[in-house]
C-alpha cells in the first residue's frame, strides 16, 4: 500500500470512528478494505483511496469504516467478568433501584450482539429475583451491518460454541438448519441502535450499568478519555461502568473512580455525579415475568 493511501486511511478512521491504525496493522487495511474495494467495483486500495477522495460518497466511507471496526465478540467473553455482573453489581444494583424498580443497561459497541443476550439469559435466569422489574438493555454499534445480524439474533455453530453453556443453547435458541436463532423471549429484552462513542451520547439517557469492553484499546489516550468522560456523564451516583480486561480509566480521566474489589469497574467520583434521568421511551422496556 502507497503511504499516502494509508495515511488516508488512518485519518479517515481517525475522524470517523476514532479507531487508531498504526504503520504495523496495514496488513489489518489490505485484508479488510479488500472486499470494500470488490463491493464498489474496484480494482484495488489504490483505487479505494481515490475514490475517496475524489467524490467523498458517504456510503463509500461507511463501508470503510463498518469493515475496520467490526471487532470480536462472543458469548459471556471473559466469563469472570458476569460472575462479577452476577453476584456481586447487579445486586447491589437491585438492592438500590427496589423502589423503583427500574434498571437501564447499555452495552457499548456490541458488535453482533452476543454481550447484551448474555445479559438478558442471565436476568432472565435469576427471573424470580427480577420479576415485575421494568429491565431496559441497549446494545450500540457504529455498523449498521453488524447490528442487523444481532437483531436477527441468529449464530453460527462456532459462535454458541464460544462461551454459551450447552444448558442455555438448548433453553433459549432454536435450530433453524445450520444455524441457532435465540428465542423471541431473549430478543424482545434487547433494543439495537446505531451509536458512534464519538458522537453526542446525551439522547440515549442515563444507565444504571454501561459496559464498554474491548473498546478503549482500540483509541489513542485523548480519545479514551473523551469517551469515558462522556461515559460517566450517563451514570448516576452509584452506576457503575464496566471496562475490559486490559482497559482502565485510572490517569485519564477524574470523572471515574475504580471500585475497590471489582476489577474493571468504575463509578463516578463524588461530587461528579449526574441525576438520573430516563429519556423518552424508543422501545417497550421488557419486563421480566
Amino acid at each position: 500500500m502507497r503511504p499516502d493511501d494509508f495515511n488516508l486511511f488512518q485519518s479517515l478512521l481517525k475522524q470517523r470512528s476514532g479507531l487508531v491504525i498504526t504503520s504495523d496493522k496495514a496488513y489489518l487495511l489490505e485484508s479488510r478494505l479488500m472486499p470494500v474495494a470488490r463491493k464498489w467495483q474496484l480494482r484495488g486500495l489504490e483505487d479505494l483511496a481515490t475514490a475517496c477522495r475524489g467524490r467523498r460518497d458517504e456510503r463509500l466511507l461507511r463501508d470503510i469504516t463498518e469493515a475496520m471496526t467490526t471487532s470480536e465478540t462472543s458469548f459471556f467473553r471473559g466469563l469472570k467478568p458476569f460472575e462479577m455482573l452476577r453476584a456481586t453489581v447487579l445486586p447491589a444494583l437491585r438492592q438500590a433501584r427496589s423502589g423503583k424498580r427500574e434498571l437501564r443497561i447499555w452495552s457499548a459497541a456490541c458488535s453482533s450482539g452476543q454481550e447484551p443476550y448474555s445479559l438478558a439469559m442471565m436476568l432472565r435466569e435469576a427471573e424470580p429475583q427480577w420479576r415485575d422489574w421494568r429491565i431496559e438493555i441497549l446494545g450500540t454499534d457504529i455498523s449498521s451491518d453488524i447490528l442487523a445480524r444481532a437483531r436477527s439474533g441468529t449464530y453460527t455453530q462456532f459462535e454458541v460454541q464460544r462461551g454459551l453453556p450447552i444448558t442455555l443453547l438448548i433453553k433459549y435458541f432454536d435450530k433453524a438448519g445450520d444455524k441457532w436463532v435465540l428465542k423471541p423471549e431473549i430478543r424482545s429484552m434487547v433494543a439495537f441502535r446505531d451509536q458512534n462513542l464519538l458522537a453526542n451520547l446525551a439522547p440515549l439517557g442515563h444507565f444504571d450499568l454501561i459496559l464498554c469492553r474491548h473498546v478503549l484499546v482500540y483509541f489513542d489516550q485523548p480519545t479514551r478519555a473523551l469517551v469515558l468522560d462522556k461515559l460517566a456523564k450517563l451514570l448516576p451516583d452509584d452506576g457503575v461502568l464496566l471496562l475490559g480486561d486490559v482497559e482502565t480509566a485510572s490517569g485519564l480521566t477524574d470523572k471515574l473512580r475504580p471500585i475497590d474489589g471489582l476489577r474493571g469497574a468504575f463509578q463516578p467520583t463524588r461530587g461528579a455525579a449526574h441525576p438520573r434521568q430516563t429519556p423518552p421511551a424508543t422501545h417497550p422496556a421488557a419486563a421480566v415475568r
